[in-house]
Parts: structure tokens; C-alpha cells; sequence
């Protein structure tokens, strides 16, 4: 893989490869071609190689492979691109989870669509936005309660009357609260490395990373 790309870290099965392409990169970074989806910030998770895609381009912010050569990818710039794979090395899946999707439930509509339980899985978060850098109202916090009633500092209020929200550590809750305890991930922040990473709320207009987990 080129110096283009951020390879996960973590103990996946020798026939998994993961990781997220840097603003040096793009789609000819990508181990294989992927099948492309919507991103709509919604909780709908497809399946590759199913009538998902009978239509063309599906409405999705998940997709899930499970058939040797399957390549997952989904597209962020401040959200969280979660990747998992089953410990057996045959079910991949990859998650686009910013504040919109989490409150939704997408990461668990993608684990209730895979056949491996979530004690089965591991999880690779890839560069997201910071809890220091991402402010939003209460409006956004009161969509994760009575969920996240007791937050344990997901959300932190500011002096401006608003809220830094921590969407790694939203996503790892959840994740935990079904039963997956194996997380991996550095909090790359994409608003803080301009040089490696694109950022919507940085930058406005930008580009996208693509986070890519590929089952050989």
C-alpha cells in the first residue's frame, strides 16, 4: 500500500486489509473497486452481492461484505468511518457514522444485518473530527437522550452556552453496550492535520477520505 494511504491498526485477520486514504490519495488507492452508495446520514445498512443493489446507486450509510474480494468503503470529512470484521476473517462491514447517523442507530442496524454478533467483531475507527473541535447545540445533544442521559463527558458544554460533542467515543458506547469489546483507533483528528486529512467544518468545500476494509 502507498504512503497515500493510513492502514488500520489492529489485530484483523491476516486476510483483512483496512484503512482510510490521506488527501494525497483517492479511489486508485483502493486495493479493489468498490460498489458505491449514497451516504445520506440515515441508519440503512446494504448488503454486497444482494438485491440492495438492483436499483444501481442504493440510499445507505453501511455496507456490508461477506464474500471473499468484497471491498467496503465509505466516504468522510469530519464524520466517523468505523470499520469492522468479523474475528474469523468472514464478514467485513464498513460504518459512515456522523452525529446524524449515531442518534439513528446506524452502527446497530449494521450489526443486527450481520450474521456474526457483535462479541465476534472487531472495531477500527478511522480519522475523525475532535471532541475539541466539534461544537453543536443542545439540539444535537437531545437527540441521543435518554440514551446518553448520563454521558460520562460526550458531550462537554463550552463557554459559549454550547456543546463539544465526542462522536469517537458516542460510537465506541454503543458499540460496547452491544457487546463488542475490542475498539482500535489513535482520535486522528481531521480538523487539526490539514496536511493528511480533508475537513468539512475546517475548510467548507473539501474533498473526501475514503475508509476502505477489503476481505481477500
Amino acid at each position: 500500500m502507498s504512503d497515500a494511504v493510513l492502514l488500520a491498526s489492529w489485530p484483523a485477520p491476516a486476510n483483512i486489509v483496512a484503512g482510510t486514504t490521506l488527501r494525497n490519495g483517492g479511489e486508485t488507492n483502493l486495493p479493489a473497486q468498490p460498489q458505491a452508495i449514497k451516504q445520506v446520514h440515515g441508519a440503512r445498512a446494504v448488503l454486497l452481492g444482494s438485491t440492495d443493489f438492483d436499483g444501481g446507486t442504493p440510499d445507505a450509510d453501511a455496507v456490508i461484505g461477506a464474500q471473499a474480494g468484497d471491498i467496503c468503503v465509505v466516504q468522510t470529512a469530519d464524520c466517523l468511518p468505523v470499520l469492522l470484521c468479523s474475528t474469523d476473517g468472514k464478514e467485513i462491514a464498513a460504518v459512515h457514522a456522523g452525529w446524524r447517523g449515531l442518534a439513528g442507530g446506524v452502527i446497530e442496524a449494521t450489526v443486527a444485518r450481520m450474521t456474526s454478533t457483535a462479541g465476534d467483531l472487531i472495531a477500527w475507527f478511522g480519522p475523525v473530527i475532535s471532541q475539541s473541535a466539534f461544537e453543536v447545540g443542545d439540539e444535537v445533544r437531545q437527540q441521543f437522550h435518554p440514551w446518553s442521559d448520563n454521558d460520562n463527558g460526550l458531550f462537554v458544554a463550552n463557554d459559549r452556552g454550547r456543546w463539544q460533542a465526542d462522536l469517537f467515543g458516542l460510537a465506541a458506547a454503543r458499540l460496547e453496550k452491544m457487546g463488542l469489546g475490542e475498539i482500535y483507533g489513535d482520535r486522528l483528528c481531521t480538523y487539526d492535520d490539514s496536511g493528511r486529512f480533508f475537513s468539512y467544518r475546517r475548510d467548507g468545500k473539501t474533498g473526501r477520505l475514503l475508509s476502505f476494509i477489503h476481505r481477500l
